[in-house]
């Protein structure tokens, strides 16, 4: 269980301050104007937000929805990653987005994984090949009222050793001569 297998996935030093601001850089997230306030030490609460700018606005004047959406899509997996560590392959699966009202001003989401998720995720694995949590995040607005509520699905296995003629998944194959 380390935070550093996240730092190493996204570049960063040593600190999780250090890797805020290299997400806070990332072009998808700096285009939006989201950024990130905070990152536990443990990587297990991240808080994002996202000012409402012309850029980032629709045809209304409130938060485009896809922005709403990509200020919470990578950060259970990654926070899952993190805290599993290299034993564990994590993927985003599925996500849904329920819009409750329109999103103005300032919107916040913050997102907590608990030890008992992390237990109950390790605890599942060791009897099933595959196990799939849910977790879910509010977006929500200055006054704290509800804009969004994100759903998001993840698929979560053992690493099993491969065999030394299949690649592991992201490797490439050589040509054999």
């Amino acid at each position: 269980m380390s935070r550093n297998v996240l730092l190493q996935i996204l570049g960063g030093g040593k600190s999780p301050a250090h890797l805020r601001r290299l997400v806070n850089l990332w072009p998808p997230f700096l285009g939006a104007g989201i950024r990130i306030k905070h990152i536990a030490p443990d990587m297990k609460a991240v808080d994002v937000e996202m000012k409402l700018r012309f850029w980032n606005a629709n045809y209304v004047g409130t938060h485009f929805g896809g922005s709403l959406f990509a200020m919470t899509d990578p950060f259970y997996m990654l926070m899952v990653m993190a805290n599993l560590g290299r034993d564990y392959i994590v993927w985003d699966k599925a996500a849904s987005i329920r819009y409750r009202k329109p999103g103005k001003g300032i919107v916040r989401a913050k997102f907590r994984l608990t030890d008992a998720q992390l237990d109950d995720i390790r605890d599942k694995l060791k009897t099933l090949p595959k196990y799939e949590p849910v977790f879910q995040v509010e977006v929500t607005d200055e006054s704290e009222e509800v804009v969004a509520i994100v759903e998001k699905l993840l698929h979560v296995r053992k690493r099993q050793d491969a065999e030394p003629s299949e690649p592991r998944s992201g490797e490439r194959i050589q040509p054999t001569a």
